[in-house]
This record gives C-alpha cells, structure tokens and sequence, in this order.
C-alpha cells in the first residue's frame, strides 16, 4: 500500500495525508527532554500521534509543568535507566508498532537497542536516514541520505542506502524515482572509490535490482540539480533538473548538505530513519517546531508500510 504523496508532494500534503490516516503510535525512548515532549504535544494537538513515553517519570513531569504540556495526553510508562528505556520502548514499538522516535539519549545507546535482535526491530539491512526537503528555488520535493547513521561506508552498505531510500520514495508514491549518485566528478576515478561504487550500483539499476527508478552516477551536484549545468558540461543525464534523491559520498557531506539547504537555501526539512522493521524518528534540540512536526508525520506515515 502507497502513501499518494507524490514526487511534487508538499509538505502541507505531508501534514494533511497524516492527519487522515488518523494518530498513530509514537513510542518515545527517554521522553525527559523538553523538545520531545513540545514536538509530540503539537503533534498530538494536530491529531497525528498518541505519544507513548518511557522513561524517568519524575523528571518528564518536571519538564512537562514547566512546559505547560498537558501530560494527560500521554501514557507514561517509569524506567530506572537510559537503558532501560531504551529496551522497553524499542521492544514496544516491535511488538505493538507504530514507529520509535529518539528522546534524550545519547544516540549510541539509542542505536544499541535498536540493533538488538533479541528486540526484534532490527530488519535484514542497515540503517540509513533519509532527510526530505522542500526548497523554494526547487519545484519538488528532494531527499537527501544519508547523512546522518552511517560513517563508514562500503559498496555493501551504498547499495542499502540507495535501496532503503528507492522504497521509500515507492512507498511515497513516487512510482520511478531519479537518483543521483552524488561525487565530485561525472567519471570513474580510479582513485576517487566513490566513483567506482557508483558505477557498480548504477550498472545494479539498470539490471532492476532496485525495481522501478532511474540512477544515475557519478555526478557532480550541480549536474544533478540543474539542466543547464549538465548542458554547459556536455554531460548526458536523464536525471539532471529532476532529481529526486540525491545520494551522497559520506555522511558528513550529507549533513552538511542538508543542514546548510535549510539555513541557507530556506528549506522545510523533515528526517527519517529506514531500515528497521519500524520507522524511527530522531530530533535535534536544535531542529525547529515545524521540523519536528513534520518528521513525526512522515514517521506517522511510514508506520503504514
């Protein structure tokens, strides 16, 4: 079953489409954290989410008071430990659904208990996460991965990434996605690694490894992003101005991509984590109320995959 978003979907259809598949569960791991708690009690009022808490109860009630959020909304349920937290919440959310978001834990134990099978949310592949965007200089809307959970890459895992992110487009409603395999060149450098394992994963495409979608690469960002570009450069693309998803080299170049369309370029931004048997959702302290709004209901979303 598609989610009818759509390759030109805007983020208010993103908001809308959420509210119509009605509240889903949002299990939260270590909810003592005032930007959690203001990002599910918008989202709850929006009628997107059920926040379900775990965590230290005393300290989300301290926070929730001084917050002014009502925490009748939510079920709460006490842990003793980050730890234990974690555990819980990530065995709740493989048991009952619907997706997991990060509260304040340090990402490395987060991930710890997501990646535990005896916890049953871990799926076959890696992890990737998938940042969408909604630029006012760019006609639709853009993805970005991954950028976020994977520091050290190998063909193995490029290849999960494209494919993690190629699903989710599908499962958005984007029938054939244009990916561009993101480098600094538009060749095959034998010194530059990216370039060979982007042509392994472009000739994959071609093969329908990854169903429907046309990939593209190694491109330089500029290609991938404007027709005119690739007219000056004499490159032939068939994914140049269209780009739905831009696959990039390492994850910082994908943070920073990502972080500088949004405070430079203007960008509505959202984020998501595939690759586990549920969505999981992960929030900044420094990301704005919208952009929490809109992750949990892309993760509302997917939760229906």
């Amino acid at each position: 079953m598609a989610v009818e978003l759509g390759p030109a979907g805007t983020f208010d259809k993103l908001l809308k489409l959420a509210r119509e598949k009605g509240p889903r569960r949002c299990v939260v791991a270590c909810a003592e954290d005032a930007a959690t708690l203001e990002g599910l009690a918008e989202a709850e009022k929006e009628g997107i989410v059920h926040g379900i808490l775990y965590g230290d109860e005393d300290r989300i009630r301290e926070i929730s008071g001084s917050l002014k959020v009502r925490l009748g909304q939510f079920e709460i349920h006490g842990t003793s430990s980050s730890e234990q937290a974690v555990r819980a919440a990530v065995k709740d959310v493989a048991e009952n659904g619907d997706f997991l978001m990060k509260g304040q834990v340090e990402t490395a134990l987060f991930l710890h208990g997501v990646l535990d099978e005896e916890l049953g949310l871990r799926g076959e592949r890696i992890l990737s996460h998938v940042a969408y965007l909604e630029l006012p200089s760019y006609h639709k809307t853009l993805a970005i991965t991954d950028g976020g959970i994977n520091a050290v890459l190998d063909l193995e895992r490029k290849t999960d990434i494209v494919r993690n992110a190629i699903e989710l487009s599908h499962f958005l409603g984007n029938p054939r996605p244009k990916v561009a395999l993101l480098s600094a060149v538009e060749k095959i450098k034998l010194k530059m690694a990216e370039t060979l394992d982007w042509a392994v994963i472009t000739r994959m495409a071609e093969q329908g490894e990854f169903g429907e979608a046309l990939v593209e690469g190694p491109l330089a960002v500029d290609v991938a992003l404007s027709s005119e570009a690739s007219r000056i450069k004499k490159v032939a693309s068939e994914v140049s101005g269209d780009v739905d998803i831009l696959v990039v080299p390492t994850m910082a170049t994908g943070n920073v991509l990502a972080k500088g369309l949004q405070y430079l370029g203007g960008a509505k931004a959202c984020g998501i984590i595939v690759g586990a048997r549920r969505p999981i959702v992960m929030l900044s302290r420094a990301d704005t109320p919208e952009t929490k709004l809109y992750s949990m209901a892309m993760g509302s979303l997917v939760s229906l995959k």
